[in-house]
């Protein structure tokens, strides 16, 4: 690579963390090498190309597999002769020539890896037509810990090249904290999906339980269908496979949930269900809607005392509608309503403990999941009822029911 060329990667390197990889994705679609006019310019497109074809497999995390697909791309961006990716124990990767060197990294770069710090040295080749004379060393650090090594081999001492690997290792290190990020999301996630499972409550369980019990000697044929709705339910609710579901899925538990419900509350819950035959395969989070639908019986049923006492009827409606490329689901319930500040802190996850983690914990996966376009909207007012709104593209790379 020229002097020019390594003044374009240093300072793209500068960028490339905050700017992010999709920039050079949106390029690589979008623009032609044909189209761009000087060799700065050409430079940076290159660049950015690489360096977007390099990102994704980092974003998993520094393993064989990752650093494996990375390499090239990372060689090209260094335009040097070999380059190895290792961790804190092994070689992951080398590509490029001579690769018997990659039998000694190891043992060079064993000290960076307890200091933290860059360090270059002779490559000590007994091969007298070995390419490679001289190496440079860059740990890969994410949170103060050193998880490996970027080792850049070059024919002769390079001043240059040693900034520029300097810059790309710092970029790796982007790339690899986001992955940390992202799993440290996942285990977020996981986590409140098992605080959700946990928040099908015991009361919940022994009403229903009693509910079926007081059908036994009345009608035995109703508690019979009601104890198989709470087996299905709990079997749904506590399935261990899959991140995702389907909406008729997901329906289809709320309906056994509700049968539960009214089992208990008869009358006083009335419920109107429509749904669009046409967006029963859309996929979308596991008991992404049931929160929701219970956070309706609840204020649906406290708010009947405000409405005139325990007997007065509470009113649910689900619609699940087609809306395009889209499918649009909303819960509405005609109870007491809420602050529209105090709903803010919910979803801030302000609430307090009586709150629970339900509205915060679907509004977060949802966004996660398909983009912040894609959070629940809320309409509510005290004494108003709630209206929430979740939109689910019919189609997501990724995003497959099971």
């Amino acid at each position: 690579m020229t002097g020019a060329g390594y003044a374009v990667l240093v300072v793209l390197a500068l960028v490339l963390p905050t700017a992010g990889f999709l920039l050079g994705r949106r390029a690589a679609r979008t623009v032609r090498p044909s189209d761009v006019g000087t060799p700065v310019e050409h430079a940076t497109f290159e660049t950015l190309h690489t360096a977007s074809l390099a990102a994704p497999p980092l974003r998993a995390g520094l393993t064989e597999e990752s650093a494996r697909k990375a390499a090239r791309r990372l060689r090209s961006l260094l335009g040097t002769d070999a380059l190895c990716l290792t961790d804190r124990d092994r070689v992951l990767v080398w590509d490029g020539a001579a690769e018997h060197h990659g039998r000694h990294v190891m043992e060079r770069v064993r000290g960076l890896l307890d200091s933290g710090r860059d360090t270059a040295f002779p490559s000590q080749c007994d091969d007298l037509d070995c390419p490679l004379r001289w190496a440079v060393a860059v740990p890969l650090t994410v949170d103060h810990r050193v998880l490996g090594t970027l080792v850049a081999y070059a024919p002769r001492e390079s001043a240059v090249l040693a900034r520029a690997a300097g810059e790309v290792a710092r970029w790796v290190c982007v790339q690899l904290e986001l992955a940390e990020l992202d799993r440290s999301r996942t285990r977020l996630i996981e986590a409140e999906i098992r605080a959700l499972r946990a928040q099908i409550s015991p009361h919940f369980i022994f009403n229903s339980l009693a509910a079926i019990a007081s059908f036994v000697r009345t009608d035995p044929e109703k508690a019979r269908e009601l104890l198989l709705e709470f087996a299905d339910f709990t079997r749904y609710s506590f399935r261990s496979n899959g991140d995702f579901t389907t909406l008729a899925d997901e329906l289809h538990s709320i309906d056994q949930y509700l049968a539960l419900v009214r089992a208990r509350f008869g009358e006083r819950l009335s419920v109107t269900l429509q749904v669009a035959p046409e967006v029963l395969p859309v996929a979308l989070p596991f008991l992404c809607l049931q929160p929701l639908v219970e956070n309706a019986v609840k204020h649906g049923l406290e708010g009947a005392a405000d409405r005139g006492g325990e007997e007065t009827p509470t009113h649910i409606t689900i619609r699940a509608l087609d809306a395009g490329s889209e499918a649009e689901v909303v819960i509405e319930d005609d109870g007491a309503g809420m602050d529209p500040e105090h709903l803010r802190r919910i979803l801030r996850g302000e609430g307090g403990r009586s709150t629970g983690v339900g509205l915060p914990n679907v509004d977060e996966r949802l966004r996660q999941v398909y983009g912040d376009d894609y959070g629940l909207v809320i309409e509510t007012g005290v004494g108003a009822g709630m209206k929430i709104t979740a939109r689910l593209p019919k189609y997501r790379a990724g995003v497959h029911g099971s």
